[in-house]
């Protein structure tokens, strides 16, 4: 399913009204959820803005299913949104379509690039290569920023240990339009790993062959030993997020 976007990109004195309120709010709530557990920050983040006004964002990679479990607990209704960018390995759609399962999740919306886009900019399925900031835009920011459109806030599972930018990300911050809550900013490995055992999750099939973190296929490798987990994205191109976390979002 597609998330619906709104019909006008005009907004009401209501609607900037309410996105310098969420401006104002963020840093109140980093600071009283700095201490906070993951499933008391999605809670937090419902009881912001309500069930139908927050997304979880997730690739259902390698740790995904961590955070998906923690918001499962606490409302398996929680929408959440799937970027599918067309470039994905087929061991990851298996995997959302195993999780989905295991969890009960019920509101998994897997968006897609519009096709005038990619017919425009990417005909020859290569920009990946020539241009890897443009082939994300097109791929992932522009459909992202269509699928939050209807929301107020969104959770995400970077994790401060995964180092670069994310390694100072606040628990609650403002993208610019919306709250974005990163619940698991204080976690470690351990306590990802400790989440996956607990839950006996299921692990992503690509883990056992190397791969510590999946993105879409052509910039995606294994990682070797003593590597961080993120080293096997874009390898060798200096590139190390995809955009949606460094990106304005409308």
């Amino acid at each position: 399913m597609t998330a619906t976007t709104r019909s006008s990109t005009t907004r009401s004195s209501s609607d900037v009204a309410e996105t310098t309120d969420f401006a104002a709010r963020a840093p109140v709530l980093d600071r009283d959820l700095a201490a906070a557990s993951p499933a008391q920050v999605i809670a937090a983040a419902v009881a912001t803005v309500g069930r139908d006004r927050l997304a979880l964002v997730s690739s259902f990679g390698t740790e995904s299913a961590a955070l998906l479990k923690v918001m499962a607990d606490v409302d398996p209704a929680i929408p959440v949104v799937f970027l599918d960018t067309g470039w994905l390995f087929e061991e990851t759609l298996a995997y959302r379509d195993t999780l989905i399962a295991t969890l009960g999740l019920r509101d998994v919306r897997t968006i897609h690039p519009r096709e005038a886009a990619l017919t425009r900019e990417d005909p020859e399925r290569e920009l990946w290569f020539t241009d890897p900031d443009a082939c994300c835009r097109i791929r992932k920011v522009e459909p992202l920023a269509r699928a939050l459109a209807p929301f107020d806030a969104w959770v995400n599972g970077r994790k401060r240990f995964q180092g670069g930018a994310r390694a100072v990300i606040p628990v609650v911050e403002h993208d610019g339009a919306r709250l974005k809550f990163n619940p698991f900013a204080n976690v470690t490995r351990a306590d990802i790993e400790a989440i996956y055992a607990t839950a006996k999750l299921p692990p992503h099939p690509l883990a056992a062959s190397g791969f510590a973190s999946v993105g879409c296929m052509p910039c995606t490798s294994r990682t070797a030993a003593g590597e961080e987990a993120r080293a096997g994205r874009w390898r060798g191109r200096g590139k190390t997020e995809c955009g949606i976390h460094t990106m304005k979002l409308p």
